[in-house]
């Protein structure tokens, strides 16, 4: 499903991935790990297409296609999901708006049809009820006012609208209260389909997504066991 060869990666000059080879296997529970600073973000930010970040060197192969050069959004849509640690707010967006445009671009660029606002209410309400989402957080703004446990929520809400071949989950048990985190895992060990790379401190957390593979940085570095 994904595959990295010899990546290096810099932010302001300042190297931040040294030389990262790993792959990641279709339908993996990939747990990436290491101290705080070890560069785990900085890789799957990489992954995802922030560009913040500055690739100097080496390939990001996503489903047998490089995508070293395509852009966030074009990495989206070819099925790769980031759930960030830290989401932004957006005011004036409300989260019913949000989730249809991205769901529609997502449905067009896969089949080149368009979604019927009926479809989408349809697959939106199966998924609402499945996370117990209140309706009345459709209609509020984007993460604005939202806590740490609700945004974590809605995170789950996009995950299951989206379905992508791969989910890349920053912390997904931070900030969360102990009856998210078991929608977290409920969710990840409900979508066999989807390969998972994510990050935890947390090894009982982990233990429940049953992981079959872990990559370990150390100051940027794959430490190799």
């Amino acid at each position: 499903m994904l595959e990295i060869k010899n990546l290096c990666v810099e932010m302001d000059n300042k190297p931040l991935l040294k030389n990262i080879s790993m792959t990641v296997t279709d339908g993996a529970r990939h747990r990436i790990a290491g101290h705080n600073g070890s560069g785990k973000s900085t890789l799957v930010n990489t992954i995802a297409g922030d560009p913040s970040y500055t690739i100097k060197s080496g390939k990001i192969i996503f489903d047998g296609k490089d995508i070293t050069k395509e852009n966030a959004t074009t990495r989206a849509l070819m099925g790769i999901f980031l759930g960030a640690q830290n989401v932004p707010e957006i005011p004036g967006l409300t989260v019913l708006s949000f989730l249809k445009h991205s769901l529609v671009a997502h449905t067009h660029f896969n089949t080149g049809k368009d979604l019927s606002m009926g479809e989408f209410l349809e697959k939106l309400e199966s998924a609402r009820e499945q996370l117990n989402i209140p309706k009345e957080w459709l209609n509020r703004y984007v993460n604005v006012g939202f806590s740490g446990g609700e945004r974590k929520r809605i995170m789950l809400l996009r995950l299951i609208l989206a379905q992508p071949k791969l989910a890349i989950l920053d912390e997904p048990d931070s900030g969360a209260d102990i009856e998210t985190k078991k929608q977290i895992i409920a969710t990840i060990n409900n979508m066999p389909q989807t390969t998972f790379l994510f990050i935890s401190h947390q090894d009982d957390f982990s233990s429940k997504i049953k992981i079959s593979e872990t990559t370990t940085l150390d100051n940027g570095e794959i430490v190799i066991k």
